[in-house]
């Protein structure tokens, strides 16, 4: 697809965090289930609910549009995805595995508020004010996963690895 204005631009970049959702989706049981602390398991099995609903949200935008819903391959998801598995296979301590899989899930939240956020801006600049809620309060919801993720590894996680 060739961009050649900003609505081009915030159509392929809603495509791109759709598809990144989705494979966030397809990865967070998985890491509930590696995880070894309790609180870390449950925070990636509530975030499945989360990411199932801003799927939703971003499908609300498609159709305020008048797009069909679509996804376009996202490099930068796939790569932060791979390097997470990768860590998930090769760390052998259940305690330091928790803790990594904490910095690659704020790595994948970095990446998901940054997204939300710009394309709120876009939205609001392109007029489309209807999207705008919808994608700040994914947005926000990515921002307060990254806020607990920091606080379960300064709280514990983090110690119990050096243990």
């Amino acid at each position: 697809m060739k961009l050649t204005s900003l609505q081009d631009l915030y159509l392929h970049t809603l495509k791109d965090i759709y598809y990144a959702e989705q494979q966030i989706l397809k990865e967070l049981p998985g890491m509930a289930e590696k995880a070894s602390d309790e609180e870390l398991r449950q925070a990636f099995t509530d975030h499945v609910a989360e990411t199932e609903t801003q799927i939703g949200r971003l499908e609300q935008v498609f159709e305020m549009l008048g797009e069909t819903v679509d996804s376009e391959t996202c490099p930068a998801i796939d790569g932060i995805l791979k390097e997470a598995k990768k860590l998930m296979r090769d760390l052998e301590d259940p305690e330091a595995l928790d803790a990594g899989m904490i910095a690659a899930a704020q790595a994948v939240e970095h990446y998901e508020f940054t997204r939300y956020g710009t394309l709120a801006s876009w939205a609001r600049t392109l007029g489309h004010s209807d999207a705008v809620a919808l994608l700040e309060a994914s947005r926000d919801e990515e921002i307060g996963a990254d806020v607990k993720l920091t606080r379960l590894g300064e709280a514990w996680v983090n110690r119990q690895a050096v243990a």
